[in-house]
């Protein structure tokens, strides 16, 4: 890797935490909502939500989770760029990745800015790593899953289902939710989200 492409990996990951910082921000003065009160709403500590606003500290996928639950609010949302209208194409050297700095989960928004009600989320999932959703993150919006490749133990509530490449899954009501690889591989899938109309 040349010390260019390192800089602007650097840039990249700094601009995408002040984006979600700025987000993060954004939503709670919307709602009038004090720090203790997000807190309260989302089960994460005041101090780690302070930290992520002010930009010192990157939040996990756990605790992004927490918060867009608490927001009501696809984790998307938080995790996308300001939009820019009427673009309807995101080449792949655009599209949005955030990547999980506690298990190296990444999540890229492949939708457009202005696509409309459908989006669309690739994940890839490390080996060996687990991420946890809590029920609030699923509430407003439906889900499936499509397994592009490597396989997916994804936990919902008390039911458990193993998912190979090429499988589909709908979610059901929202309930806490695990997402685990198991294996010695990564997995990639599609995530496609609608609103809950």
């Amino acid at each position: 890797m040349t010390e260019t492409t390192r800089l602007a990996e650097t840039y990249d990951e700094g601009r995408q935490a002040r984006a979600i910082a700025e987000r993060v921000r954004a939503e709670r003065d919307t709602r009038s909502w004090s720090l203790a009160e997000l807190s309260a709403r989302s089960g994460v500590s005041k101090a780690m939500i302070s930290k992520v606003e002010r930009c010192e500290a990157s939040p996990t996928a756990s605790v992004l989770g927490r918060l867009s639950g608490a927001f009501g609010l696809p984790l998307s949302v938080l995790l996308a760029m300001a939009e820019r209208e009427g673009d309807r194409l995101t080449r792949r050297s655009e599209q949005p990745l955030w990547v999980d700095p506690e298990t190296g989960y990444t999540r890229r928004t492949l939708s457009p800015p202005n696509g409309g009600r459908l989006e669309l989320i690739e994940v890839v999932l490390p080996a060996g790593v687990r991420v946890p959703y809590p029920a609030s993150a699923f509430g407003f919006q439906h889900q499936q899953i499509h397994i592009l490749e490597g396989e997916l133990d994804f936990i919902e509530g008390l039911r458990s289902h193993r998912l190979s490449a090429g499988d589909c899954l709908q979610l059901g009501a929202p309930e806490d939710c695990v997402f685990v690889n198991r294996t010695d591989k990564a997995t990639r899938y599609l995530v496609a989200l609608t609103g809950r109309g």
